[in-house]
């Protein structure tokens, strides 16, 4: 089906068609009309299906069809993200949408000033996308009100309930009109989502293109088995082989994520690492250099990657499965948008056999599972622990390796560290002249010891050097 049956207005029709849209996808066939025709909607479904189009065109024709009415402008239309880049990418969305539309849009989140926000607001805004807590600091500093708001968006709910914004959420519902139209959307149906779109939905209309808790079927799945600590040994492995130009991997924490960027640089691939404790402006820098090529790797965590829009995303990486088995579904979702293919890879450890077989029970389906050549699984379980702050090499002011320097640090290390498992260490025994022994060596201090980190060396040098940065090729 083609835009031009939907009834949309032709100012969003010729955006839509600038913009290369020519059929319209599963999603937005159904939830086009039933937004149009002023229901709620509760709409299931996975990223990259086009639902930001889905909610955003018929939002925008409604909105047109009032515009002019009344005094200043005020918000008429809010839509509600988890995180930050959601909503930036919602809200760049937004205005190419509405590009030949007389609407102006604010996007509004944390951790920059909130200075240009309230500015924006004297103005007058038609469109916020927000996140939950800039949102609450609007309406809490009296600089927002939303009396006369028309359309409410939820988009990705469970990650909002999964994040603890539902207290958040409940307050902002309190500062909104009972007249109005809401549309939720989830990629899950938790318990949770239902009571939700229980007590802010009015007799909505059920909109689910995909099976629940499914997986985008566009995205090729499958599980290589390998040892912890050689986890990112193969993933370099797999770059460089590969000559992959933009790959997308998933950690658990920010130190994992910081300490593999780190690792993956020394490889030979320009990698970059996003997580919460990085400033906006750097996972904003970090985004933009990933969409241009600039960056080869990207490595996130949950929170800082949830909704990234990358055009062209091929393979996404989970170096560590999730410890919630949702989220896998939403990480995969970064690749195989729009109907165009991706692949997704998990690298499992021995530890992580639990997680996979809740994720398995989850989409419902067993995935494929593989052993690399040279990286065959020893099958003894191996500890995991977070990365240490101590470098694995020093390097001097022009970057070269200070060997002489790193011996000598362990060495003074090893002087100062106390004796394992709490035993005082042995006193040296006297000579027979009367002078002390030397004491006895320590064990020398194991380089790449952090999980997944094991050292470069441990490969040929025939192999190391297919890992050096190729991306300029074409």
């Amino acid at each position: 089906m083609s835009f031009n049956e939907l009834g949309l207005s032709p100012h969003i029709l010729r955006a839509v068609k600038e913009l290369g849209y020519e059929q319209a996808t599963p999603i937005q066939q159904q939830a086009i009309p039933a937004i149009l025709a002023g229901q709620d909607v509760l709409g299931g479904a996975q990223t990259g299906t086009g639902k930001t189009a889905g909610f955003t065109l018929p939002m925008l024709h409604r909105l047109l069809a009032n515009h002019g009415r009344g005094g200043r402008r005020q918000v008429r239309a809010l839509i509600l993200t988890p995180t930050r880049e959601l909503a930036a990418q919602v809200g760049e969305s937004i205005i190419k949408y509405a590009n030949h539309l007389p609407f102006r849009t604010l996007i509004a989140y944390g951790g920059v000033s909130i200075k240009p926000n309230l500015e924006a607001i004297k103005l007058g805004v038609d469109i916020l996308v927000a996140t939950p807590g800039r949102l609450l600091d609007l309406l809490t500093q009296r600089a927002l009100t939303l009396t006369e708001l028309e359309v409410l968006v939820l988009d990705e709910a469970d990650r909002m309930l999964d994040m603890g914004f539902i207290t958040d959420i409940r307050r902002i519902m309190k500062a909104l009109p009972e007249e109005r139209q809401t549309l939720l959307f989830s990629a899950t149906f938790s318990d949770e989502i239902k009571a939700l779109a229980d007590d802010l939905l009015k007799s909505p209309t059920l909109i689910e293109v995909s099976p629940s808790n499914s997986t985008a079927e566009q995205v090729n799945q499958r599980v290589i088995k390998v040892d912890r600590e050689r986890k990112r040994e193969l993933l370099s492995h797999m770059i460089g082989r590969g000559n992959w130009q933009r790959v997308l991997v998933f950690v658990r924490t920010k130190l994992i994520a910081d300490r593999l960027a780190q690792q993956m640089v020394k490889d030979g691939l320009n990698t970059v690492a996003i997580h919460g404790d990085k400033t906006q402006g750097a996972r904003n820098r970090a985004l933009a250099d990933f969409r241009e090529g600039k960056v080869r790797v990207l490595v996130a965590t949950d929170i800082a990657a949830r909704g990234l829009d990358i055009d062209l995303l091929p393979h996404v990486i989970n170096f560590e499965l999730p410890q919630v088995a949702e989220d896998y579904i939403h990480r995969i979702g970064r690749t195989g948008r729009a109907g165009r293919g991706g692949e997704a890879i998990s690298l499992v450890s021995l530890d992580e056999l639990d997680q996979l077989k809740a994720i398995e029970s989850l989409i419902g389906q067993s995935l494929p599972s593989e052993i690399q050549e040279g990286y065959e699984p020893s099958g003894k379980v191996t500890r995991q622990s977070l990365p240490s702050n101590k470098p694995i090499q020093n390097r001097d002011r022009g970057g070269h390796v200070n060997a002489k320097h790193n011996v000598k640090a362990r060495a003074n290390a090893a002087k100062e560290k106390p004796a394992a498992r709490g035993k005082p260490a042995a006193k040296p025994k006297p000579k027979a002249d009367g002078s002390k022994a030397a004491a006895p060596a320590r064990q020398k201090e194991r380089v790449g010891e952090d999980t997944g980190f094991a050292p470069m060396r441990r490969l040929p040098r025939a192999q190391r050097d297919g890992y050096q940065d190729n991306s300029n090729e074409e």
